[in-house]
C-alpha cells in the first residue's frame, strides 16, 4: 500500500474534491426569508429560483423541489404514466417494465425507476464521452422492444451523445428523461442540458457547479407535466377549504430558505463554470506526458461545465490492483500505478478525490438486473470452453479510472503539488 512520506509537505486545509463557493447574496437572500417569515416551501426565493432556472437553461416551466432525486423520481412517475397508463392505486407508474438507464452514475439517477416500481436496465458506456453509448442503446431495443423510458446522465458535467441517443429514442417511440444533475451550464450544440428529454433534472446539491445546499428543479416544456409534479410535490392536496387528497402526494417542495442559497449562487454559474475549465486545462498539461488521459469531451459538439476532472491510466501504466465489495489492495510496480495509489497519495497531503462511479451493474443491489453492451446480453458471457469475453467499458473505465480534486477555490499552487503528487506515483 502507499507509504505516506515526507517529501510533499500537507497542506494546512483540505483541498476538496468539490465544496460550495459562496459569494454573500445568499445569506441575504437567506435572511430575507427570515426577516418576512416565509420559511415555508412557499416565498419569493422559489419563485425566483424557478425564473432564473427557465430564462438560463431555456426551458418553458421549472419546479423548485427539495433534491433532484426528488425531480428524477416524478418524473419516472410522469413518463410511466405517459408510455403506460394510470397505475393501479397503492403500485408505481412502472410496475414490472423495464426502463434502460445509465450505467455509470450515482444511483440517485437510477433508484427513482425502483420507487415507481420499475426494472432497472443497465446501458454500457461508450469510451468517448464516457457517458450511455447509443450502439448499446439501439442493441437493448432489439432486446427489450418494449420498452418506452430511457433515463440519460451527462457524467461529471460532459453531455454524451445527444442527437445519437435521441434519434434512437423517438425511432421507438420511447420518452427521454435527462439527468442533468452533474452537468448544469453544459451545452450541447448550443443548446443547455436539461432540456432534451421530455421531464428533465438539475441539481443544487452540496458539491455542484452551484449549490443551496440541497435542492434541485424539474425541467419540462410541458404546462400539464409542470403542475402535476406542483401538486404532487406539495403533498397532492385538492383544491378544498380543508385538506382533500385522490392522488399520491409527496412533500417534495423546495424550502424557500434553500431557494435563498440558489437564487444566490445563479449569477455565478458562469464564473464557476470558467474556474473548473480552468482547473481541468491545468491537470491536463501538467500530465500530459504521463501514461493517462483526461476524461474525455466531444469538444466540436458539446460545452461541458468541467464540473469534475477526471483521469484513467493507460492499460499498460496499471499495475495490480483488486477491489471487492468495501476493501482494495494493489501491488506497486516501478512505472506504474492504479487509481487507488494515486487516490491515497493524493490524501496523504490532505487532499480529496475519488473513485469513478461505480457501475450499476457492478452494484449489489443490482446485480441480478440487465446489463446491455455493444453486442448483446453483458451478463454471463464467460465460458469455461469458449475464448474470450464481453467488452464491459464501465467497469473499465471505473477500474482504471479516478477524480482529481476539483474544488474551484484551489489555488494553481496547490493543483501544482497535487499534479506533482500524482507522477510520483508513477516513479
Amino acid at each position: 500500500m502507499f507509504k505516506e512520506s515526507n517529501k510533499f509537505e500537507k497542506f494546512e486545509s483540505k483541498v476538496w474534491l468539490s465544496s460550495p463557493t459562496m459569494h454573500g447574496p445568499e445569506i441575504e437572500y437567506v435572511k430575507e426569508a427570515y426577516e418576512t417569515n416565509w420559511m415555508s416551501t412557499v416565498g419569493k426565493n422559489i419563485n425566483e429560483v424557478e425564473r432564473m432556472a427557465c430564462e438560463y437553461i431555456g426551458c418553458k416551466y421549472a419546479v423548485a423541489l427539495s433534491a433532484g432525486t426528488a425531480s428524477l423520481h416524478l418524473a419516472m412517475k410522469l413518463a410511466g404514466i405517459q408510455a403506460y397508463g394510470m397505475p393501479k392505486v397503492g403500485h408505481g407508474a412502472l410496475e414490472g417494465k423495464k426502463v434502460f438507464c445509465s450505467d455509470m452514475t450515482f444511483d440517485a439517477t437510477v433508484n427513482p425507476v425502483v420507487y415507481e416500481g420499475g426494472e432497472p436496465v443497465f446501458i454500457d458506456t461508450e469510451y468517448d464521452t464516457w457517458n450511455m453509448d447509443p450502439v448499446a442503446l439501439e442493441k437493448a431495443f432489439e432486446i427489450y422492444p418494449d420498452t418506452k423510458v430511457v433515463v440519460v446522465a451527462h457524467l461529471y458535467g460532459t453531455p454524451g451523445k445527444v442527437d445519437e441517443l435521441n434519434a434512437i429514442i423517438k425511432k421507438h417511440n420511447a420518452i427521454l428523461v435527462e439527468d442533468a444533475a452533474e452537468s448544469m451550464g453544459a451545452t450541447y450544440k448550443g443548446v443547455q442540458t436539461g432540456t432534451f428529454g421530455k421531464y428533465n433534472t438539475i441539481s443544487f446539491n452540496g458539491n455542484k457547479i452551484i449549490t443551496g445546499s440541497a435542492g434541485g428543479c424539474f425541467l419540462t416544456d410541458d404546462e400539464e407535466a409542470a403542475n402535476k409534479v406542483r401538486k404532487w410535490s406539495t403533498q397532492a392536496r385538492e383544491n378544498a377549504s380543508w385538506y382533500q387528497h385522490e392522488e399520491l402526494g409527496y412533500n417534495y417542495r423546495m424550502s424557500n430558505v434553500v431557494a435563498g442559497v440558489v437564487r444566490g449562487q445563479f449569477p455565478y454559474l458562469n464564473e464557476h463554470i470558467a474556474q473548473k475549465k480552468a482547473i481541468y486545462e491545468r491537470y491536463k498539461e501538467g500530465l500530459k506526458d504521463l501514461p493517462v488521459s483526461m476524461n474525455p469531451m466531444d469538444l466540436e459538439n458539446s460545452e461541458p461545465n468541467y464540473w469534475l476532472s477526471c483521469l484513467i491510466i493507460d492499460k499498460e501504466a496499471m499495475c495490480k490492483q483488486v477491489r471487492g465489495e468495501q476493501d482494495v489492495c494493489y501491488v506497486k510496480e516501478v512505472g506504474k500505478t492504479c487509481p487507488t495509489e494515486i487516490l491515497e497519495a493524493i490524501a496523504s497531503i490532505n487532499a480529496e478525490g475519488r473513485p469513478i462511479w461505480k457501475p450499476m451493474h457492478m452494484q449489489p443491489i443490482y446485480r441480478l438486473n440487465p446489463f446491455v453492451v455493444r453486442d448483446g446480453n453483458g451478463r454471463a458471457r464467460s465460458n469455461a470452453y469458449i475464448a474470450g469475453g464481453v467488452a464491459d467499458v464501465g467497469m473499465d473505465i471505473f477500474t482504471r479510472g479516478l477524480c482529481l480534486p476539483s474544488d474551484n477555490k484551489m489555488t494553481a499552487e496547490q493543483q501544482d503539488r497535487i499534479i506533482e503528487v500524482i507522477r510520483a506515483c508513477f516513479e
